[in-house]
């Protein structure tokens, strides 16, 4: 190990990896050394350059807590989360397509029924969402459970509001499943477009390469049913301005529906409404589970 130089240490650095016993994490660790080494010669990497950069993931470190995920923010900011995404969620052509998780879903949701309002107060324009999940061969999925999280009209999620976050408040996400012919609906608000948040290191980088912190309006969902791969997805509303500039890279063009916007009067759920209200429906397609031998 003595003498190493520019030239030899990635070799050096591999071979401290001989007695990796795991062989996944071997190949991991020797490849991302091989890239990292690759990189820093290809820019011919400054040593300023490099405390710049441990500087800054320090910092996305030291703002990430368990309210806000930097570090996920920084991946899906680079395209890493989509990258990731799509290669481990090759379907079929017929199946919902997948997209990027974010960093605002949380575990143990209220649950809701059909039918029921899931905003809890959340501020927007009453929306009315209705589909049905199948399978690939376009059998109906019967309980089926739906992860269904959402923005208010200001842009902000519920974990990201201090009020809601002390109280353990949730608004505009639930829990719900599907009826014995695999349909849904509930009653939430109107989807807009938000920027992820951009006061902290990742959106220093995105100023600092001229791009801009907005994502497309959507709602996500999570779906589970035995026998079937879990889908993590959106459901993008059409016509929004930045479905062609995502800040995360997550738009597809399967994902793209249409709200509806409807006048006043009577509503799905059969209430009066003085005020315009919007409506989506959007079926989703499961890909089977591969079963092991």
């Amino acid at each position: 190990m003595r003498n190493i130089n520019e030239d030899t240490i990635t070799q050096a650095v591999i071979a401290s990896f001989a007695k990796c016993e795991n062989s996944r994490l071997r190949t991991i660790m020797t490849s991302l050394v091989q890239h990292l080494h690759a990189f820093a010669r290809d820019v011919h990497l400054t040593e300023e350059e490099w405390f710049n950069a441990i500087n800054f993931l320090t910092e996305v470190g030291h703002i990430t807590d368990d309210k806000r995920q930097e570090f996920i923010l920084l991946s899906d900011t680079l395209g890493l989360s989509m990258l990731v995404t799509s290669q481990n969620n090759r379907k079929p052509s017929n199946c919902t397509e997948a997209t990027v998780f974010g960093p605002f879903f949380v575990e143990g949701a209220p649950i809701y029924n059909n039918g029921d309002d899931i905003s809890n107060g959340a501020t927007g324009a009453p929306c009315y969402v209705s589909g049905q999940v199948r399978g690939a061969n376009g059998d109906a999925v019967p309980n089926a459970w739906l992860d269904v999280w959402q923005s208010d009209d200001e842009g902000f999620y519920d974990v990201q509001k201090p009020i809601n976050a002390s109280d353990n408040i949730l608004q505009a996400r639930g829990r719900l499943k599907t009826d014995a012919e695999g349909f849904f609906n509930f009653r939430s608000i109107l989807a807009e477009a938000y920027p992820i948040p951009h006061d902290g290191p990742v959106g220093r980088m995105l100023a600092a390469t001229g791009r801009h912190p907005w994502r497309p309006a959507h709602l996500h969902f999570m779906i589970a049913a035995p026998g079937y791969e879990t889908l993590i997805t959106h459901v993008f509303r059409d016509g929004d301005q930045y479905l062609d500039s995502d800040v995360v890279f997550g738009v597809r063009s399967t994902l793209i529906a249409e709200w509806v916007r409807h006048e006043p009067g009577v509503a799905p759920d059969g209430k009066l409404r003085e005020t315009p209200w919007y409506s989506l429906n959007y079926d989703f397609v499961l890909n089977p589970a591969v079963v092991s031998a």
